[in-house]
């Protein structure tokens, strides 16, 4: 599968997930935000961006529950729960902003 991007194919699993998370730009998340009705702010770039982070340090993307308590670490508890957290990427915030952040699902996400 692919998604289309200024003329450019990308590889996509069946899911829509980049294969290769090294072809991610910010207007690449953008335009699949975008293609699912989403449109990206600042809060979910916030979060978006924390993960890409993660993913360099780690080599995973971590599942909701590993999510919640590291982004309450990184930014406390108005931001590190899932009630926030889903209120940005209500299709489940571990899998959505994986995707838009150009890495794999999640492992454990349905």
């Amino acid at each position: 599968m692919v998604f289309l991007h200024e003329g450019k194919e990308f590889a996509t699993d069946k899911l829509g997930y980049l294969k290769n998370h090294l072809e991610w730009s910010i207007e690449l998340g953008e335009a699949m935000a975008a293609a699912d009705g989403l449109n990206l702010t600042e809060d979910h770039w916030e979060v978006i961006n924390f993960l890409r982070e993660y993913h360099e340090d780690y080599r995973v993307a971590p599942p909701i529950r590993m999510l919640v308590r590291a982004i309450r670490q990184a930014y406390g508890p108005s931001k590190g729960n899932s009630r926030y957290l889903y209120a940005l990427f209500p299709d489940g915030p571990a899998k959505q902003a994986s995707k838009y952040a150009g890495l794999p699902k999640p492992k454990h996400c349905v």
